[in-house]
């Protein structure tokens, strides 16, 4: 018998004991935290990444409009920039874009000169169609900056696979009616 009562004492005791609750507890939602912290990790450079593609589209088409001509040797320079607004993610997934959009006098555009680093240019001659007909002004020509960036999640708590981020934008000329892109167009606009 008084072994019995020691074992219901010591089950009691022990029942009502609060000391590894706090352990146990923490043991059970560090797993939790864990995969929070790796997930809002990754979802954080993903939104600087996202962020770096938009700044890097727009300085491509600020600085790509100023030209009234461009050469091969500063069309490397200007696609190169973007590697250096990727900093300090890698720039290899990155895929720059410069066209120069022809649009003639019945608004149909075409596709004048191509430029990119990482991907396949645009065909030169080919029909490009415009996202909004209030683009299309007459006798005028675009100039045309995408980039895209393909992301790979560290972690892949955020999402499964990658994640492609791409950005694109329209400018007119600053300096001239066109860019003359010696390489495609010789001295002249198409």
């Amino acid at each position: 018998m008084r072994i019995r009562a020691r074992l219901s004492r010591l089950y009691r005791r022990f029942a009502a004991s609060t000391r590894g609750v706090a352990a146990i507890e923490f043991a059970m939602i560090l797993p939790v935290l864990a995969v929070l912290f790796l997930g809002s990790f990754d979802g954080g450079r993903a939104i600087a990444i996202y962020l770096k593609v938009r700044a890097a589209t727009y300085a491509l088409a600020s600085i790509t409009n100023q030209y009234q001509t461009i050469a091969l040797s500063d069309m490397q320079s200007i696609t190169a920039a973007t590697a250096v607004i990727m900093q300090p993610y890698p720039s290899t997934p990155a895929v720059v874009t410069v066209s120069q959009i022809a649009i003639n006098g019945k608004g149909a555009a075409t596709v004048a000169w191509s430029y990119s680093l990482n991907g396949t240019p645009l065909t030169q001659g080919a029909s490009f169609t415009l996202p909004s007909a209030n683009l299309a002004t007459p006798n005028s020509y675009l100039i045309y900056a995408q980039v895209g960036y393909a992301f790979t999640p560290m972690f892949g708590y955020f999402t499964a696979g990658t994640i492609n981020f791409s950005d694109y934008l329209f400018i007119t000329p600053r300096s001239s009616t066109c860019i003359v892109y010696t390489p495609e167009t010789g001295a002249s606009c198409t």
